[in-house]
């Protein structure tokens, strides 16, 4: 059976539940319409329920009292649920009305029992559990009696040494407050709320905060420099995030009694008072992961589990991640200053270099092009150079300009350049010339030749795949290539014209004859 509290989204633990018909499942029913238990319904339920409870300590019996373990009739009427009292509660509504005591496991007495009445009857009220900077009822319902908060202070005292344990007693004063909520209980002597004949109550003690001594919504002094939202029309107005968080740390700092300790590595820290505590988590000495423990109540657990205090220790590591981002963004920036600097001396380096060795191969080509001839091997292994140009001499044939002769030096004539290899031997008019053949040798041999043209770096730009075969004719005269044929397979003209154009600035030993060379790659 799903209660109505579960189907308005009560917060549970997995696994856990309402019980259906309980007090609890009533209370979540109340928070969730937004309305709290009046002062009157609040004695109906209470005074009868601690009769109850008191006649069972009484019998010898030791019980969990919280809203879960207490059920409700058809006709309203509460009582004890002996299945559920004898197990600790799981819902964490539930856990905070447990005294410290029994925090270790074993189910309380008449003493615990009225703590719990007192957390039972504080939450009925005011919709809130106690705990760190809880609010004195009459801050949350200004009509409540001044009475009601002293009964609660007294059954609120977390050291069971100095909190009373007469039931019967606290039901006759929450009586007293509204005597048509309920049928009267059994009379019993009051007095025993503040002392016995073996102790004193110790108000100092309560889980309820002292009465305060300026009110809540005046503007705190504290290390984290939050202000509470000032009256209409003062000033600029805060969000409604920002004033929460203002009045819980006033209302945290308004109970200056030394409670809280800090377990950080292994050692306790403290106890502290609350401003010291936010002062301490201000200045990042606790941080969220640190255990807190409220000597009060004996609850113990990470400063990001409690409530209360999470929010500021949250407030305090988005400030050491901001200054964190801010000292990462400085190194980064220096490093990248220092990068640049280092980035632009090496640029200028680079650009110093190139313009050596582009100074150093300017001279090394123009000596290149000297009149002696050098020799050198031919160390190309996948490059065939074949000779055999033979040419007749036809003297008298042709002049000076025509077929792309520029004239005649010593019977030979001056071919003009730029034409092709086989243009360049047709209009060639001088000397039988071969080249690596038998009938006649040439002053220049195929090895000369190949030495320039097989290292083939004057067409790597020209993006031949490794796959293509390339054959190269070069008719070379004085030194340069007047006549260049390349044929590519597979075919692809714009290959051949870039080996072409690379042939032709190429410089060859200088020869007045025409010189014919043919290579594959």
């Amino acid at each position: 059976m799903t209660t109505s509290a579960q189907r308005l989204g009560t917060p549970l633990p997995v696994g856990s539940t309402v019980p259906p018909g309980s007090l609890r499942a009533k209370m979540e029913e109340a928070r969730s319409r937004g309305t709290l238990h009046t002062l009157k319904e609040t004695v109906g339920i209470i005074v009868p329920l601690a009769v109850e409870i008191a006649e069972r300590h009484a019998a010898g019996e030791s019980l969990y009292i919280h809203p879960s373990s207490i059920m409700i009739d058809a006709a309203g009427g509460v009582q004890i649920a002996a299945e559920l009292a004898i197990r600790p509660p799981t819902l964490p509504r539930d856990k905070v009305c447990m005294a410290p005591e029994e925090r270790d496991g074993k189910p309380g007495n008449a003493r615990a029992s009225v703590y719990a009445i007192g957390a039972i009857a504080y939450e009925l009220l005011t919709g809130m559990t106690i705990g760190p900077g809880m609010r004195r009822p009459s801050e949350v319902v200004p009509t409540l009696p001044r009475d009601l908060e002293i009964i609660l202070a007294k059954s609120l005292v977390a050291d069971p040494t100095h909190r009373p344990d007469d039931l019967k007693a606290l039901a006759q004063a929450l009586h007293h407050l509204a005597p048509t909520g309920s049928i009267a209980p059994p009379p019993a002597d009051e007095s025993h709320l503040d002392h016995d004949g073996n102790f004193d109550v110790d108000v100092s003690l309560s889980m309820l905060p002292p009465a305060p001594s300026q009110m809540y919504n005046e503007v705190p002094s504290g290390p984290l420099n939050l202000a509470v939202a000032q009256a209409p029309g003062s000033g600029p107005r805060m969000s409604d995030s920002t004033t929460e968080l203002a009045q819980l740390k006033a209302r945290l700092e308004r109970d200056k009694r030394p409670r809280y300790v800090v377990i950080k590595e292994g050692m306790d820290h403290g106890p502290f008072s609350a401003v010291e505590l936010l002062q301490q988590i201000a200045s990042h000495t606790f941080v969220e992961g640190d255990v807190l423990r409220d000597a009060f109540s004996k609850d113990e657990r990470s400063i990001r589990d409690w409530e209360e205090f999470a929010p500021f220790a949250e407030h305090a590591r988005l400030h050491r991640d901001i200054k964190a981002e801010k000292v990462a963004l400085e190194k980064t920036v220096t490093a990248e200053r220092k990068s640049t600097t280092s980035k632009a001396l090496i640029g200028v380096a680079v650009v110093g270099a190139l313009v050596v060795a582009a100074a150093v191969w300017l001279v090394a080509r123009r000596g290149s092009r000297s009149d002696a001839i050098a020799v050198h091997g031919d160390t190309a292994t996948n490059v065939d150079v074949d000779g055999g140009l033979k040419t007749a001499n036809r003297p008298g044939a042709g002049g000076p300009g025509k077929g792309g002769v520029l004239g005649v030096s010593n019977g030979i004539p001056i071919l003009s350049g730029g034409m092709s290899c086989e243009g360049a031997i047709a209009a060639y008019k001088g000397d039988e010339v071969t080249i690596g053949g038998g009938q006649k040798q040439a002053d220049l041999t195929a090895g000369q030749y190949g030495s320039i043209l097989n290292k083939g770096t004057y067409f790597a730009h020209c993006g031949a795949p490794d796959d293509m075969q390339i054959n190269i004719c070069a008719a070379v005269q004085n030194g340069r290539a007047v006549g260049v044929s390349v044929t590519t397979k597979p075919n692809n003209p714009g290959v051949a014209s870039c080996v072409a154009g690379g042939v032709r600035g190429l410089s060859f030993p200088s020869r007045p004859n025409l010189d014919v060379t043919r290579t594959t790659f």
